[in-house]
């Protein structure tokens, strides 16, 4: 179930405090001065990338549906502090929007689509889309140890190819870049001022009658209700929006959020003397990306 897999996320700080994953800031001096990329932006290239498989898959005698766009607002990503007072009020947690989700991936049409083709068109399809097994396969070593590969080809790599010029870097960058966290995220933890903003959220949710000793503990309280398939009910979704709204406002006035978020990207930069060229890598490659993504798709709304 997404709704599980979204829990443990925020226990174990998967999810980095600015809910946007690692936003590396070019290092002093270096050749590439590219800024971190919004959401909005993110998500633009993601679509970007639906659009240019779908245009591959046709040019190839198939046909491919695009994922489901979300609106801008649905799209948020939360992370492990939110401070959003409305969406929370409006959204909670996002249940509703991750149980839409969920029915999504099952009524997938491109699964329907590829098992009502005969044998040899669905081995064509699966070698269209990536090549299937005959694919190139790729590899990455990763910070905090073991090895991620990746098969390569098809109209997905040429998707990749297409936006991020070469695929295998972006690939590498983007791993390499993605298992930080692990290094990072217990030293923010640890961190005076995010531990005393911490103590200070909590203090403020147990005045709100909702005592938890973190945002994780708050947000799975308010999803328990609604982590079951099928639709939120309304009772569920009052208790999730309850816990949610106290959860940001507390944020709020704790500056939790942005004490965090400090402190991630103050660690961040420790790493750079070992990581730096995958961090200036994966910046620039994602840069380049939405520059190709705005002529391809337009944004969200």
């Amino acid at each position: 179930m997404r709704h599980r897999g979204v829990l443990l996320l925020v226990v174990v700080m998967a999810a980095v405090l600015s809910g946007c994953g690692t936003e590396p800031a070019p290092r002093p001096g270096s050749a590439v001065a590219v800024r971190p990329l919004t959401e909005a932006e993110k998500l633009r290239i993601g679509d970007a990338q639906q659009r240019l498989i779908r245009r591959c898959m046709a040019a190839q005698g198939f046909r491919y549906w695009e994922a489901e766009r979300l609106s801008l607002e649905e799209s948020r990503t939360l992370g492990y502090v939110s401070d959003d007072v409305d969406w929370a009020r409006e959204h909670g947690y996002g249940s509703r929007i991750l149980a839409r989700e969920d029915r999504a991936r099952r009524a997938n049409p491109n699964g329907v689509y590829r098992a009502g083709l005969p044998g040899d068109r669905r081995r064509a399809y699966d070698k269209a889309l990536d090549e299937g097994l005959d694919a190139r396969i790729v590899s990455v070593d990763l910070p905090t140890g073991g090895t991620v590969r990746k098969r390569v080809g098809g109209c997905v790599g040429e998707s990749e190819r297409e936006l991020y010029g070469d695929p295998v870097t972006w690939f590498r960058a983007e791993k390499t870049v993605g298992s930080l966290q692990p290094l990072y995220v217990p030293k923010v933890m640890a961190d005076r001022r995010f531990a005393a903003a911490l103590g200070a959220w909590s203090r403020c949710m147990e005045r709100a009658g909702h005592p938890y000793k973190d945002p994780a503990a708050a947000r799975t309280a308010g999803l328990r209700a609604t982590a079951g398939p099928g639709a939120v009910t309304a009772g569920a979704f009052r208790t999730e929006r309850s816990v949610a709204v106290a959860d940001a406002r507390c944020a709020r006035e704790t500056s939790l959020r942005s004490v965090g978020r400090e402190s991630e990207a103050h660690q961040v930069d420790l790493l750079r003397d070992k990581y730096g060229d995958a961090l200036d890598t994966y910046a620039r490659l994602r840069s380049e990306a939405l520059a190709r993504a705005v002529r391809i798709v337009g944004p969200r709304t």
